[in-house]
């Protein structure tokens, strides 16, 4: 309110609004769409490093705390009794998927077992055997990434490469003759006990590694297979095998 020259009250002029248009309601919900994909965004960078790279710590502590284990275990003196699998019944060893490559292997290929950084051998749909049976196929699964990412570097194996499981007394030398690239996460076949999916039409002492491709989904599963050629018994020493030096 202000006062005129001659005394009188004057109620004052409210400045004039300008009118909200099209224009400005669209600006602002592009602003506030703008915001929230950032947020999301953010939320989303979050998740991956977690799923690539933090699960792969907490699962590689995991699964050297559990390896050393079996490996004091193996220190004490051997009790009779039935195989104990519980806490893992051996390393696998792969040179061509990295430097001193050993990843412990467990029983079961679930998501609680395959999240602790191992190697799962199946047990369903088809019963893998064991590297000290006489006939069968050593079926092994692990995650490609997160989670210890164990079998990652898959791809990198060629034919003629070694691979090594190693148990408390023996060391089981395989070498690689056939490698599936890509199969229907349904084909169960490739794990059979005769591979014939490989080539194989007879038993015989076979390991198979299988796991997702491509890198980073589960579309489809890459194989892995290789036959026995030798086992060389685990001396005081421990003594690496000529494939593993």
């Amino acid at each position: 309110m202000t006062t005129t020259e001659h005394g009188e009250d004057v109620q004052a002029t409210p400045p004039r609004r300008k009118p909200v248009t099209v224009r400005d309601s669209i600006a602002a919900a592009v602003s506030l769409i703008g915001e929230l994909l950032i947020t999301a965004g953010l939320i989303l960078g979050l998740f991956v490093v977690y799923s690539l790279w933090w699960t792969n710590v907490i699962a590689d502590r995991q699964a050297q705390k559990e390896g050393d284990k079996v490996r004091r275990s193996w220190a004490a003196p051997v009790s009779p009794g039935k195989l104990d699998t519980k806490d893992g019944i051996g390393f696998l060893h792969v040179p061509a998927m990295g430097k001193n490559f050993e990843v412990l292997v467990k029983k079961g290929t679930s998501t609680d077992v395959l999240n602790q950084g191992v190697a799962g051998y199946y047990t369903s749909p088809v019963k893998a055997a064991m590297p000290w049976d006489t006939k069968g196929n050593f079926t092994l699964a692990a995650h490609r990434d997160g989670h210890g990412a164990k079998f990652h570097n898959i791809d990198k194996i060629k034919d003629g490469d070694p691979v090594v499981f190693e148990d408390r007394d023996t060391w089981y030398v395989y070498k690689v003759y056939k490698i599936l690239s890509q199969t229907s996460k349904y084909d169960v076949k490739v794990i059979n006990q005769i591979p014939k999916a490989s080539g194989k039409q007879t038993a015989g002492r076979y390991i198979t590694l299988t796991t997702c491709t491509p890198v980073y989904t589960s579309l489809y599963r890459y194989i892995v297979w290789a036959e026995l050629v030798r086992t060389q018994k685990v001396n005081t020493d421990r003594t690496l095998p000529a494939e593993l030096r």
